[in-house]
């Protein structure tokens, strides 16, 4: 069933995370789920008996990390991890300093 909150509400509420980004109801590939999705970070957050539950430990991650999770437990390393951003320093060099 699709999420039914007050569009006032919805103009107001946001990510709890540090983007506070607006979030839609909803997800791109379903969106008729209980879900609040935010716009930037892609986390979901529920919504039970129509309740919004706005806490990141409960949140659901982004669907494309979803997809991109590894399948064991073992941390990335070096060789593993994805490419550094452009202008940042790969991980375990000095950014040449």
């Amino acid at each position: 069933m699709a999420v039914q909150l007050d569009p006032q509400l919805m103009d107001i509420l946001a990510c709890p995370t540090e983007d506070h980004a607006p979030l839609r109801a909803g997800t791109s590939d379903d969106p008729d789920a209980d879900v609040l999705t935010c716009t930037v970070c892609g986390r979901r957050y529920p919504v039970l008996d129509g309740i919004p539950v706005l806490l990141i430990e409960e949140a659901l991650p982004p669907l494309d990390a979803v997809a991109l999770a590894p399948l064991d437990d073992e941390a990335s390393t070096p060789e593993t991890a994805a490419p550094a951003r452009p202008g940042t320093p790969a991980p375990g060099t000095d950014g040449g300093a």
